[in-house]
């Protein structure tokens, strides 16, 4: 069986995946769709998605599983609160990253 080869530079492609996200008594998160891990830290996990970028803000956050092949991502903590910011290029305004790096 032939196997499909890359050409340098060609990224491999994942197939599109359905944003979810599932918030368990605000004591764990699970986002799937993640495209990218921005940063986190204990008290903020940003996330790149196919619907904008997420920031997770809570207490004691830790990042228990970032699987980008699959596009999830889990965070555990006291989870005090979920935001998204437009992707860039839509909506009004600069994006998250666009004020991030003013």
């Amino acid at each position: 069986m032939a196997v499909p080869m890359r050409m340098p530079g060609e990224e491999k492609k994942r197939s599109p995946s359905r944003h979810m996200l599932t918030v368990d008594r605000r004591e764990s998160v699970v986002v799937t769709g993640v495209t990218d891990v921005i940063s986190f830290d204990e008290e903020t996990v940003i996330g790149e998605t196919e619907m904008g970028v997420i920031i997770i803000r809570g207490i004691n956050l830790h990042v228990n599983r970032i699987n980008l092949e699959s596009g999830e991502l889990s965070v555990s903590g006291e989870v005090d609160g979920i935001n998204y910011e437009n992707p860039s290029g839509t909506g009004k305004g600069k994006s998250f990253l666009g004020r991030l790096f003013k």
